[in-house]
């Protein structure tokens, strides 16, 4: 199927599908306006997923060749990301049905969502610098109004700022970027910018390697790596956590794939120049993620920061990116890109849910929580499990797929920085699990079993299912990774 056809459907199901939502806001009724809003952003994500998993499936099984236009490339890469952030935004949408409801808002609220993840999608696909300009503002923007949609909150409205204030700045450090690429290239297509650079590598020019480090820049500010974090912790705490889990697990992806086109795919000759900035982001990255994680009294923040501490481990993919590593590598980024997409939905999720039940999430207030929310706290025990990487669980195989790519590409010292950061995670890891089911109550906390938020458990209950799942049977997962990165071009 060509390319632009392809993304004309994202473009039309996503685009009318997000007005239709919107323009339910009108209605006066509000039980009607937010039911609605529900099942018609719930139509919409299902007819995408469906569509997604019929051209996958159909490039497994029949083989068909990837098409390329100036604009996109659609091939098993794009769809794999593409699936990735659908499925976070399905559970994102779900789990909205209880968390979210009654907000008044919750029509804008679903159709802002639907327009950033069609953003994402745009960026799965994207193979022209400006078309990644694009997808990439139709991505941040809506969620800068998300992280805010609380207006009489000032936690909300600071991570709102914040989130607005250095995503534009990232944009900033991008454009600029792509201009030194135009520059020096004369076109903004991936594929060009490589057969243009490649031919004059060996008179490389100064304004090559600062457009090489303002990319990093300006991906890093969304992939959230040190020293680039900075508006997470406070961004994820004061949003909407459904809105937290949203660009953790969904919007961060999308920055992962973009980074590949550009380093992998369009720069592959400076590899010794980003390979070496990546291995040393990687390593500042999961460490200090992890080490800021050990000192948080909030369950949102310490997920913050574990965020940040897992992208350092996907960047260990980007640091042996390069042969003899190459293929195993990019297998591990998106290995690790799709379960940690999971994993995180499912931990911020699960402090959704507390924080619908309860009213908060410090790290007091999960004490004995096993007794008043069985199914919350089973499901982020074994996210939590899996996050630091304890088998058989899925985060466990895709960190070693990424520690293993990295002895083999020479880089043995950075794998056992890894190793040594997940013994460091399990311990605010483990730190959580025991307030759950170890510690007793505190003060005049609920000590009873509290009713669930139904959806959220639902959602929980799949999360963690397909957290065992691949654990068991990894190779449902890197099997399609490794579809993807054969088929790279």
């Amino acid at each position: 199927m060509s390319a632009n056809i392809v993304i004309l459907y994202y473009a039309a199901i996503f685009t009318i599908g997000s007005l239709l939502v919107a323009s339910l806001s009108l209605f006066k009724r509000a039980a009607i306006r937010q039911s609605v809003a529900f099942y018609a952003s719930l139509a919409v994500l299902a007819l995408s997923l469906a569509f997604t998993l019929l051209n996958l499936s159909l490039y497994l099984i029949s083989g068909s060749k990837a098409s390329y236009t100036n604009l996109f490339h659609e091939d098993p890469l794009a769809y794999f990301f593409a699936l990735t952030v659908q499925i976070v935004s399905l559970l994102v949408v779900l789990s909205s049905r209880s968390y979210m409801w009654g907000d008044r808002n919750l029509a804008v609220y679903f159709s802002l969502l639907l327009f950033s993840t069609l953003g994402m999608v745009l960026l799965s696909f994207a193979a022209d610098l400006l078309m990644i300009i694009v997808a990439w503002e139709l991505m941040g923007i809506p969620t800068y109004v998300l992280a805010g949609l609380r207006k009489d909150n000032p936690f909300s409205n600071e991570a709102s700022l914040k989130y607005f204030l250095l995503g534009a700045f990232a944009s900033g450090i991008l454009l600029y970027a792509i201009s030194l690429t135009y520059g020096l290239t004369g076109t903004t297509n991936l594929t060009a910018v490589l057969q243009v650079l490649q031919a004059s590598a060996a008179q490389l020019d100064p304004l090559t390697l600062l457009a090489l480090a303002l990319f990093i820049a300006g991906f890093g500010l969304k992939m959230s790596v040190v020293p680039f974090h900075m508006w997470i912790p406070d961004a994820y705490e004061g949003a909407p956590t459904t809105i937290s889990t949203f660009i953790s697990a969904g919007t961060k992806k999308a920055g992962f794939v973009v980074a590949i086109r550009v380093f992998v795919v369009a720069l592959p000759f400076l590899s010794t120049n980003w390979t070496t900035a990546f291995a040393i982001l990687a390593l500042a990255t999961m460490t200090l993620g992890n080490v800021a994680a050990l000192t948080q009294r909030s369950v949102t923040r310490m997920l913050a920061y574990s965020s940040i501490a897992q992208a350092g481990y996907i960047l260990i993919g980007f640091a042996v990116a390069t042969e003899p590593a190459k293929t195993l590598a990019l297998i591990g980024v998106l290995f690790h890109a799709f379960n940690h997409a999971i994993m995180q939905s499912s931990a911020f999720l699960a402090a959704a849910a507390v924080d619908r039940t309860l009213g908060r999430v410090s790290l007091d207030s999960f004490a004995s929580l096993w007794r008043r929310m069985p199914i919350t706290s089973f499901s982020l025990a074994v996210t939590l499990l899996a996050l630091a990487g304890i088998p058989p669980l899925n985060g466990f195989w895709s960190k070693l797929v990424l520690f293993t790519a990295a002895i083999q590409g020479d880089m043995a010292w950075l794998a056992l920085a890894g190793v040594l950061n997940s013994a460091l995670s399990l311990g605010y890891y483990a730190w959580v699990i025991k307030r759950m089911y170890i510690d007793e109550p505190i003060g005049s906390m609920v000590q009873g079993k509290i009713e669930e938020p139904h959806v959220i458990s639902a959602v929980l209950l799949a999360a963690t299912a397909i957290i065992i799942a691949v654990g068991i049977y990894p190779s449902i997962i890197y099997d399609l990774a490794k579809a993807a990165v054969l088929a790279l071009r």
